[in-house]
């Protein structure tokens, strides 16, 4: 690893001056044997800032947040109906090569999660020669018997994907998870540009970095590839459970992005298996949604009969092909964090190939043989229940007392089946502005994924960053912020 004394020969003493990532490896210092000539003038021009104009100018941005509405919801926390995502003004970076293999390895992954999706809803023929348990998938609660036998266009199930990446001591990445129903962040990487092009127009001066802020047309552009055919354009709209959604800036956010209606449940109806948009101009018909709805709330027809979010008859629709839903229904199944420890064998299945991004070590606690270890060696894992996001259920074993390692215990015993263990693994920092100053913190990774036809992936993604110190938890349900991330272009010397 490139060395925090390499970094300083310049002799400019000031914001970094106290800045040590060890033992971590950190993504500003990178892992070469000499600094990178990119990331070294990004730490000279940090170096060339006071902490307090950082500080005030964080201030400035946290207020201009406020003020723009973005912001989320935290269901546990009844008195912060609308919160402040945090975000720290030093970026994340990703050097050219780096994202090139990252981008390689994401198509590929949502190339074979697709593939798995249509031959689960299909011929089954992964489950049926044993490759992955059958019982595993067809008795997993995200398995959609409406789904059997039907064919997207493209045949393509995930549309918008987001995948978890983590980086370890060595600064390889893995993947910790798949997120193929409804992943949400992706309005906070394109704000976090917006954000550092305003506050920091000095820091960026200069670099070369890939832009994110034609997300919006991309999305638009792939989904129209995927619409029924139709004698005019497309009609695309985003359907949004409502204002009290956690994520319901970003669906405002998406809506405006694309240069579509957002809409709920109440503004659609079903007629000749067909999907309209009720308008001041009359109903207009409705090719595409993409859905930021759970499976369970989209159709009471079919699903959840009590559900008042959703559009009773809109599966006939889907069946019939008149209209394509993205995500498509049933896609849980391969974010379900114990299919995801298959994931590698998907690949060579249907791809031939090896994988380029690996996974990270998994024990499925389902298993006989992975629970006894689990059990054995619970305070080393960090244990995960397989149908929760957002960082909750999570046991990290070398930072939990007793009695939390005990209550885990317990879980595991009673319903084994519902949890996943793997190790604990010391991610990777990235310098970030604290009360005392600039210190480590840990980071993630989720680039987000848009396939019709064919896969576009957005350069650098989500960064989330464990606010907290000692903290490996990024997500913000959990008190973890964001930052900018930036894919240097060109290679360097």
């Amino acid at each position: 690893m490139a060395t925090v004394t390499a970094f300083r020969n310049s002799g400019i003493k000031a914001l970094l001056d106290t800045y040590d990532p060890e033992p971590s490896f950190c993504e500003l210092l990178s892992n070469g044997a000499m600094p990178d000539p990119l990331l070294t003038r990004l730490w000279n021009r940090l170096q060339q800032f006071e902490a307090s104009d950082l500080d005030a100018r964080a201030k400035d941005a946290e207020r201009e947040l406020q003020m723009l509405g973005i912001t989320f919801t935290v269901y546990t926390d009844r008195t912060a109906i609308d919160r402040i995502l945090p975000f720290d003004v030093i970026p994340r970076t990703i050097s050219a090569k780096d994202w090139r293999h990252l981008e390689t390895g994401i198509r590929q992954r949502v190339k074979a999660l697709n593939m798995f999706i249509w031959d689960v809803y299909h011929d089954g023929h992964i489950l049926n020669d044993g490759t992955i348990p059958q019982e595993l998938v067809l008795g997993n609660s995200n398995f959609q018997e409406a789904m059997v036998d039907y064919d997207p266009p493209a045949g393509t199930y995930v549309h918008i994907s987001g995948t978890d990446l983590i980086r370890d001591n060595h600064g390889e990445f893995f993947v910790l998870e798949d997120n193929s129903r409804t992943p949400s962040g992706v309005s906070y990487v394109v704000e976090n540009r917006h954000m550092m092009q305003r506050a920091f127009p000095d820091l960026m001066d200069g670099f070369d970095i890939e832009p994110v802020s034609d997300y919006g047309v991309q999305l638009a552009t792939k989904l129209g590839e995927v619409a029924p055919p139709v004698l005019t354009d497309a009609q695309i709209v985003l359907l949004s459970p409502g204002v009290f959604n956690s994520a319901y800036f970003e669906h405002i956010f998406l809506a405006r992005e694309m240069g579509v209606p957002l809409v709920e449940g109440r503004d659609l109806f079903i007629e000749d298996d067909r999907v309209f948009m009720k308008t001041v101009a009359g109903p207009r018909p409705v090719h595409v949604i993409y859905r930021r709805l759970n499976d369970d709330f989209l159709d009471p027809e079919v699903f959840n009969k009590d559900s008042m979010l959703g559009v009773p008859g809109l599966m006939r629709a889907v069946r019939k092909g008149n209209v394509t839903l993205a995500n498509a229904v049933g896609t849980g199944i391969a974010d379900d964090k114990a299919v995801y420890a298959y994931v590698p064998r998907m690949i060579r299945y249907y791809l031939d190939e090896e994988p380029i991004l690996p996974n990270v070590e998994t024990h499925i606690c389902r298993e006989p043989s992975a629970l006894a270890y689990t059990l054995d060696n619970i305070e080393k894992l960090v244990v995960k229940p397989v149908g929760e996001s957002g960082g909750y259920g999570i046991c990290v074993g070398p930072k939990a007392t007793k009695t939390e390692l005990e209550e885990c215990r317990a879980r595991l015993k009673k319903k084994p089946e519902e949890y996943i263990a793997q190790p604990m693994i010391n991610l990777s920092v990235s310098p970030t502005l604290v009360e005392t100053g600039v210190e480590p913190r840990h980071v993630d990774l989720r680039p987000f994924a848009i396939t019709g036809e064919e896969t576009w992936v957005l350069p650098g993604g989500l960064t989330r960053v464990a606010l907290p110190k000692g903290s490996i938890v990024v997500n913000s349900s959990q008190g973890g912020g964001t930052k900018d991330t930036w894919v240097l272009k060109g290679d360097s010397a």
